[in-house]
C-alpha cells in the first residue's frame, strides 16, 4: 500500500502550485494529479455541482488505487470535503485559505484576501474568519475572471494585470499588510502582484501547510512510501494539455502529461 500514489485533483491547473509543494517535500512518493480544467472554475458552480464533480475525481483517483486524496482546490474543500471523508475510506487532504497565519501576524490589523465566490461564499471560510480575526479588518475581495485567463495559459496578459490592479488597489489604500491567496491558481500571479503591492504587503498562500499536513496524516497512516523505487508522476487534463505543461515547466520533462476525458 505504501508505494500507491498520492492523487491530488483541482478544477484545473491551478492545483499544480500545491502538487509542487508535496512533490518537494516527499520526492519518493508516486503521484496522479487531475485537472479538471473543462469545468473550471468551480467557484462560480452552484454546491451540488461542485459535489458532482469532486466525487468523480475522486472516484478515478481510487480507482487508480490512491492510498490518500489531496482536494487542492479551495472551493472543492468548502463545498465537498465533508461529504468525501464520510463516504470514502481513504484519507483527504483540503485547503482553504491561509486567514489565521495571516491575521495573528499582521501590525496594521488590515488583512486582504483574494479568492473566488464559493470559497469567500462558504461556511467553512466564515467561520475560520469569525474564529480568528475577531479584531481585524478582512477585506474580502472576489478574484472574477482570474481563472479562465491562468486556465487559457495568459498569466502575463494585460487582461490579468488590470484585474489585479482593480483588485488590489482598494486593498492597497486600506492599509493591509497580509495579502491571502485563496484559490490555488493565484500563486502563479505572484509575480504580478508583487508589480503592484508595495513591499510591506506579504503574500500568503496554503501550499507548504498542505504538503506538511499531507506528510503528517501519511505517517499516521503508515502510508509514507519507504521504498527506493523512483517516483512515478502522472498529470491528466481534460483540456489543453500544453497550459498544464507551461505551468509545469521542467518538472513536464520527467512526467508523464496527458489528456484524459474524466
Amino acid at each position: 500500500m505504501n508505494t500507491q500514489p498520492i492523487g491530488i485533483f483541482d478544477s484545473g491547473v491551478g492545483g499544480t502550485s500545491i502538487w509542487k509543494e508535496i512533490y518537494q517535500l516527499l520526492p519518493s512518493e508516486s503521484t496522479i494529479y487531475l485537472a479538471d480544467s473543462k469545468y473550471a472554475p468551480y467557484g462560480e458552480k452552484t454546491q451540488k455541482e461542485i459535489l458532482q464533480l469532486s466525487i468523480k475525481n475522486t472516484e478515478y483517483l481510487l480507482s487508480r488505487g490512491c492510498k490518500i486524496i489531496v482536494v487542492a482546490c479551495n472551493t472543492a474543500t468548502t463545498n465537498a470535503i465533508d461529504y468525501l471523508r464520510e463516504n470514502y475510506k481513504v484519507p483527504f487532504i483540503g485547503i482553504e485559505p491561509a486567514i489565521k497565519p495571516a491575521v495573528l501576524n499582521s501590525q496594521t490589523g488590515v488583512v486582504g484576501v483574494l479568492a473566488t465566490r464559493g470559497t469567500l461564499a462558504s461556511s467553512l471560510f466564515t467561520k475560520t474568519t469569525a474564529l480568528y480575526a475577531k479584531d481585524r479588518k478582512v477585506i474580502e475581495q472576489f478574484g472574477d475572471g482570474l481563472v479562465p485567463l491562468i486556465e487559457a495559459g495568459q498569466i502575463e496578459s494585460k487582461e490579468i494585470e488590470a484585474l489585479l490592479q482593480k483588485y488590489l488597489t482598494p486593498m492597497v489604500k486600506e492599509n493591509i499588510d497580509y495579502l491571502v491567496l485563496g484559490c490555488t491558481h493565484y500563486p502563479y500571479l505572484i509575480p504580478q502582484l508583487k508589480k503592484i503591492l508595495p513591499n510591506t504587503v506579504t503574500i500568503i498562500d496554503s501550499g507548504s501547510a498542505v504538503a506538511k499536513q499531507t506528510e503528517k496524516v501519511l505517517q499516521e497512516n503508515l502510508l509514507l512510501n519507504n521504498s527506493n523505487n523512483k517516483a512515478v508522476i502522472e498529470f491528466y487534463t481534460n483540456k489543453e494539455v500544453e497550459v498544464l505543461k507551461s505551468l509545469l515547466g521542467e518538472y513536464a520533462v520527467e512526467s508523464k502529461v496527458s489528456y484524459l476525458e474524466f
